[in-house]
Formats: C-alpha cells, sequence, structure tokens
C-alpha cells in the first residue's frame, strides 16, 4: 500500500513537471498567433499596351469589320425581339465602330460618312423609346439599310484612296 501511495505521488509529480515544463503554465496552453510577416506593398506603374503596329489598312478593315459584326448582331436581335438591353448595347457597338472608321479617313470622305452616322444615331434614339419593341420591324428594316448602304459605299476597296 505504501508502494501504491510512493507510485501514484510520483506518477502526480511526473505528470506536474510534464505539462509544465520549462515554459509558464498559461503561456504553454494558450494559443499562439499567427505571425504576420511584414508585407511589402507593390507599387505597379502602369504602362500602356500599344498592341501590334497595324497599318492603316488593317486598322479600317478591323473596324469595318466590328461594325458589321455588330450591325449583324443588331439586325438578329430585332429579328428574335431580344430585350432591349441587348438591341441598345449592339446599336451602341455599332456606332462606336462607325465613328472609328470615319476618323480614319481624310475630311472629305468623312463627309460622306455623316449621313450613315446619322441614321445609326437616329435608329439607335429610336430603339432606346421602343421599350417593348413595337417598332422592331421598321427599325430592323432601317438596319438592313444602313449595312446595305455601308456595303455598297465604304468597303475598303472603295475607300482605301481616302485614308489618313
Amino acid at each position: 500500500m505504501r508502494i501504491k501511495k510512493i507510485l501514484s505521488v510520483l506518477l502526480f509529480c511526473f505528470l506536474l513537471v510534464d505539462l509544465l515544463g520549462c515554459e509558464a503554465f498559461t503561456r504553454k496552453f494558450t494559443r499562439k498567433s499567427k505571425k504576420s510577416e511584414a508585407t511589402v506593398e507593390m507599387v505597379l506603374t502602369p504602362q500602356e499596351y500599344k498592341g501590334p503596329e497595324m497599318t492603316k489598312e488593317e486598322l479600317y478593315r478591323q473596324y469595318y469589320l466590328y461594325w458589321s459584326s455588330w450591325q449583324d448582331e443588331l439586325i438578329n436581335a430585332l429579328t428574335q425581339k431580344a430585350s432591349l438591353k441587348k438591341k441598345v448595347d449592339c446599336a451602341g457597338e455599332a456606332l462606336k465602330n462607325m465613328v472609328n472608321m470615319k476618323m480614319m479617313l481624310v475630311t472629305d470622305a468623312q463627309k460622306n460618312f455623316d449621313p450613315e452616322i446619322v441614321k445609326l444615331i437616329d435608329l439607335s434614339a429610336d430603339i432606346k423609346s421602343d421599350i417593348y419593341g413595337a417598332n422592331d420591324s421598321r427599325n430592323l428594316q432601317v438596319a438592313q439599310r444602313i449595312k446595305s448602304s455601308m456595303h455598297k459605299g465604304f468597303i475598303y476597296p472603295k475607300i482605301r484612296n481616302y485614308l489618313k
């Protein structure tokens, strides 16, 4: 019985020393904070990416292709009774590319471009005001006429001599 008592006291002392260890009891069982490394803030200087240098011909053809694609998308949106937002976005993108095409021409040729831009601006305004799509068929005809007149008068072979 005395041996049991000595063993239990020794076991208790051993556990006490093991729990306490070299550090203080409170430090041993408290959660260690994660050390946050001092982060250095990155400073980025903006650089303009100009992309590959394109000739005037390539730029005009690219804008023409973009305009044609957006005009086709507008025609499809009007045909399929798409949402107003879709129609307005298509008209806006087509107009943006048409203006880019115009800016690449000499001033005399730009004057020939103005009526087409005015037609597209008017069409865009008509689409914006037609919330329920009641005039989609009329707007579709106008969009097709604009596309047809642009294909007749402003394809690259006819306009190549008027590029800046």
